[in-house]
C-alpha cells in the first residue's frame, strides 16, 4: 500500500460513524454537514476576528480605543483616519487574504503530490514566484502593482511546468515530485541571489528586504486585487475536494471510479500555482504557512478528504496571529511576518518528524 493510501485510510478510520449531520431546511431542503468542522470553523473565525481587532487597536502610534470606534464610524480626525484606514486595515486584511491563499495552495498541493511536505514552498514553486516577481522589481517595477503579480504569477508557472514535465512520466505524485521540486527550488534560489546581487546597492536592499515576507508596507493597491480574485480561485478549488480525496487512494482506484486524473492534478496544479504567485505578489515570500496550514486543520477538524474551508481559515488564523507577533515582539520595531512563520514552521516540521516512525 503506497503512503498516500495509508494516510487517506487512516484519514477515513479517524473519522467517527456519526461525523455527518443533516441539517433541515424550509421547503424540504437538506444540508449535509460536519459538526465537528462547523465547530472548528466557528472557532478559526472567531480567532481571526481576535486578531483583526489587535490589528486595528494597537499599533506603535497609539490611538484610543473609541478613537478607532469613531475613524471605523465614519468621523475622527484626519491623521488617525490615515493611520486606520490606510495603513492597519489594509494589512490586516492582506493577513487574512494572504494566509487563505496560502492555506488552500497547500492544501490542493499536499493533496496532488500524496506527501504532507508537497507545499509549494518545499517543492519549489515559491521559489519560482519570487524569481518572477524579483525581475520585475529589479528592472524598476516595483511601483507596478499589477507587474509584481503577473511576474510572480508568471514565475511559478514557468516553474511548475518544469516540474511536471520533469515527473510526468512516472506520474506527478509522491517522493518523485517533491524531490524534483526541492531540486529545481534550489538552483531557483541561486538565481535569485545572483539577480539581488547584480542589482545596484538600493533596489538589492529593497528586494531582499521584499524575500523576507513582510506585510509592513501593505497598501490597498495590494490588497484588492486579491480579494477579488481569491473567491473565485476557491469557487474553482471546490468541484476539485472529491476527486482529489479519490486520488489520494491512488491512480488504480481513481481510474476505475472515472476520475480523469491528469485533467484533476493539471487543474490543481494551475490554481495551487495561481494562488501561491497572488499571495507572494502581495507579502513576499511567506514560509511554512502552506505546509503546516492544510496539516494542522486535519488533524483539527478529523474528516477525509481536502480540507478546503478550514484549511483556508487556518492559513488566515495563523498569519494574522503570527502578524501581530511581528508587529510587538521586538516593539516598536517591527519585524517582518515571515521570519515568524519561519519559526513557526521550523517547530511544526520537528514535531512531524518526531511523529514519524
Amino acid at each position: 500500500m503506497s503512503p498516500g493510501q495509508s494516510r487517506a485510510l487512516a484519514d477515513v478510520r479517524a473519522v467517527p460513524a456519526r461525523s455527518h449531520a443533516v441539517l433541515r431546511l424550509p421547503g424540504g431542503i437538506s444540508l449535509r454537514y460536519a459538526p465537528r468542522a462547523a465547530l472548528v470553523s466557528a472557532l478559526l473565525v472567531l480567532l481571526c476576528g481576535a486578531a483583526v481587532g489587535l490589528g486595528l487597536f494597537t499599533g506603535p502610534y497609539t490611538i484610543r480605543t473609541s478613537q478607532v470606534i469613531d475613524v471605523l464610524l465614519g468621523h475622527g480626525a484626519a491623521t488617525d483616519r490615515f493611520i486606520i484606514l490606510e495603513q492597519r486595515l489594509p494589512r490586516v486584511c492582506a493577513a487574512l487574504l494572504v494566509g487563505a491563499a496560502l492555506g488552500l495552495s497547500g492544501s490542493l498541493f499536499q493533496s496532488l503530490s500524496r506527501n504532507p511536505l508537497g507545499s509549494p514552498d518545499v517543492i519549489g514553486f515559491t521559489t519560482g514566484s519570487t524569481s518572477g516577481a524579483l525581475v520585475v522589481i529589479l528592472t524598476g517595477g516595483e511601483s507596478a502593482t499589477l507587474g509584481i503579480g503577473a511576474g510572480s504569477v508568471l514565475g511559478g508557472l514557468v516553474t511548475a511546468t518544469a516540474v511536471y514535465l520533469l515527473t510526468a512520466s512516472r506520474g506527478v505524485a509522491g517522493n518523485r515530485l517533491l524531490l524534483t521540486g526541492i531540486a529545481v527550488g534550489a538552483m531557483l534560489a541561486s538565481v535569485n541571489d545572483f539577480l539581488i546581487t547584480r542589482a545596484d546597492i538600493e533596489s538589492a536592499e529593497e528586494a531582499k528586504a521584499w524575500t523576507y515576507g513582510s506585510l509592513n508596507a501593505i497598501t490597498w493597491p495590494y490588497v484588492v486585487p486579491l480579494a477579488l480574485a481569491l473567491p473565485v480561485l476557491a469557487a474553482l478549488a471546490v468541484p476539485l475536494t472529491r476527486p482529489l480525496t479519490q486520488i489520494e487512494m491512488g491512480d488504480d482506484t481513481a481510474s476505475a471510479l472515472g476520475i480523469n486524473i491528469a485533467r484533476v492534478r493539471a487543474v490543481s496544479l494551475l490554481l495551487g500555482v495561481v494562488l501561491a504567485g497572488w499571495a507572494i505578489a502581495v507579502a513576499g515570500p511567506i514560509g511554512f504557512l502552506a505546509l503546516a496550514a492544510p496539516q494542522l486543520a486535519r488533524r483539527v477538524v478529523r474528516v477525509p478528504g481536502v480540507p478546503i474551508v478550514s484549511a483556508m481559515l487556518t492559513g488566515a488564523a495563523v498569519l494574522s496571529a503570527a502578524d501581530v507577533l511581528a508587529q510587538h515582539l521586538l516593539a516598536p520595531f517591527q519585524i517582518p511576518v515571515g521570519l515568524v512563520t519561519g519559526a513557526i514552521g521550523g517547530l511544526y516540521l520537528l514535531w512531524l518528524v518526531a511523529r514519524q516512525r
